[in-house]
């Protein structure tokens, strides 16, 4: 019996794996380039560094620790890999046969006469043959799930880091934008006082020092837009550290200095690099093997039942050699009218496999596209950066230039005021050029999957002891 059921099974197989067709989706990608087009010099390898390090601030590495020990939309990224991982060792399972022990105990109660007590112990197995791959192709999938599932924890932690700096890069921004904002204040209060004073000498009409008035309140209104605006920024970061947005977190440190743009790598180097691009890969071959599996799913299937057993009415006769009785069977079973489900399942299982590819080549030319705008923008936001500083530099020398004028009147204080605005407006864009020029380099880092360390204690991966 068992050596006609081996025959069977090895016809079938024989007979049938080489005609199987697989569905393989193609992903139509246009050709890399070996550099990138914005990068003038030359793209160079990937620096081996870390840029959270690079950036020079120990409390940002601090604060990118805390984050990715404690931040809870990464907690769930941890949970989603666990469930694949989970769910990938659950389809591994079906590989192997299923093996179960059994007893049962029976009283029966006649009529007339007394009751008869019957025990049993029974073993049984079955197993699945996997005789056109369509078990294999299932539990390979699941394990390129997981490893996606690996791969998009890899990329939140990515994320995580590069959110927490530049929320710590946009409280820089917001507590200067503050202090600039205090510090006109205290430059309009300034102003009304010597316009007062010319006023009492007779050298000042009213109607200056009224507009002296207006520019003071009108600083004190945005001295309190700029207060809201960096509470919200100092809430945001807490809300990404997983504390309590109370709005009172530190507000030190000042913009890195941004140095030389080097070793990006080239383009083809974010196909392996970039998290998001690797589980957009896995998720289509999975799905691709799933759409084979779902047209296996149409043909015969072989299964495979075993059991033994013994009993009788003592429980000895439980463990007795003379009363086992062994059985093993083969059945084989082969759709053929199911309403169309399994052809339906076929086609949605393949029409999922297409729109992986499409998903894969949008996430690749995503990526490639964050990269070269990042790489553009930093040399243009370093140019912007030196030539508002310049600006700055001439506003704030024209406006000592016209309050020493307007205190020995030659200037009047439409020009005073015009000069302040001018000069506080330089200043203020400068400041946000500097924000913005930090921020596009860890735009930059992120488009290339730069390396980081996080401390081992805050990386949720190490949790899983995987």
């Amino acid at each position: 019996m068992q050596k006609s059921i081996l025959i069977i099974a090895t016809a079938l197989t024989a007979t049938s794996c080489a005609s199987i067709p697989t569905f393989q989706p193609d992903a139509h990608l246009p050709s890399s380039p070996d550099s990138w087009s914005s990068a003038a010099d030359g793209s160079g390898a990937i620096a081996a560094q870390d840029w959270v390090e690079s950036l020079g601030a120990p409390r940002l590495a601090a604060l990118v620790d805390e984050a990715l020990a404690t931040n809870p939309g990464l907690a769930q990224s941890l949970a989603r890999y666990e469930v694949a991982s989970a769910s990938a060792r659950i389809a591994g399972a079906s590989h192997l046969p299923s093996l179960n022990l059994g007893s049962e105990y029976t009283r029966t109660e006649p009529h007339q006469g007394s009751g008869v007590d019957s025990f049993s112990l029974g073993l049984t197995s079955s197993w699945e043959v996997d005789l056109w791959g369509r078990v294999r192709d299932g539990s390979n999938a699941s394990t390129l799930d997981a490893e996606a599932a690996a791969d998009d924890l890899g990329g939140a932690r990515l994320s995580i880091a590069g959110l927490v700096a530049k929320g710590w890069l946009g409280l820089i921004e917001a507590r200067q934008q503050s202090e600039l904002a205090e510090r006109d204040v205290e430059r309009s209060q300034s102003s009304l006082n010597l316009t007062e004073r010319r006023f009492a000498r007779g050298l000042a009409r009213s109607s200056d020092v009224r507009t002296a008035r207006s520019a003071l309140a009108s600083s004190e209104a945005a001295l309190a837009s700029r207060q809201r605006v960096e509470t919200a920024a100092a809430r945001s970061l807490e809300t990404l550290l997983g504390r309590y947005p109370s709005g009172q977190i530190a507000r030190d440190g000042d913009f890195p200095e941004i140095s030389s743009l080097a070793g990006v790598g080239a383009p083809g180097d974010l196909l392996v690099r970039r998290p998001d691009v690797r589980a957009a890969e896995r998720r289509l071959v999975a799905a691709g093997l799933r759409a084979d599996a779902a047209g296996k799913a149409l043909f015969p299937s072989l299964t495979l039942r075993g059991g033994t057993g013994s009993g009788g009415t003592d429980v000895a006769d439980l463990f007795d050699v003379d009363t086992l009785i062994s059985n093993l069977t083969a059945s084989i079973a082969a759709p053929i009218f199911s309403g169309g489900r399994l052809r339906a399942q076929r086609d949605q299982a393949e029409a999922n496999a297409r729109l992986q590819v499409a998903t894969y080549v949008s996430t690749v030319l995503t990526a490639w596209q964050e990269a070269e705008n990042a790489i553009y923008a930093d040399e243009i936001l370093a140019r912007r950066v030196t030539s508002l500083e310049q600006a700055f530099d001439e506003a704030a020398e024209a406006e000592a230039l016209v309050t020493r004028q307007y205190s020995s009147g030659v200037a009047t204080i439409f020009d005073l005021l015009n000069a302040q605005s001018r000069r506080i407006s330089a200043e203020s864009q400068y400041i946000s050029a500097r924000r913005d020029r930090a921020t596009n380099r860890v735009d930059l880092y992120l488009a290339i999957a730069g390396d980081f360390f996080a401390a081992p204690s805050a990386d949720p991966a190490a949790q899983t002891g995987e």
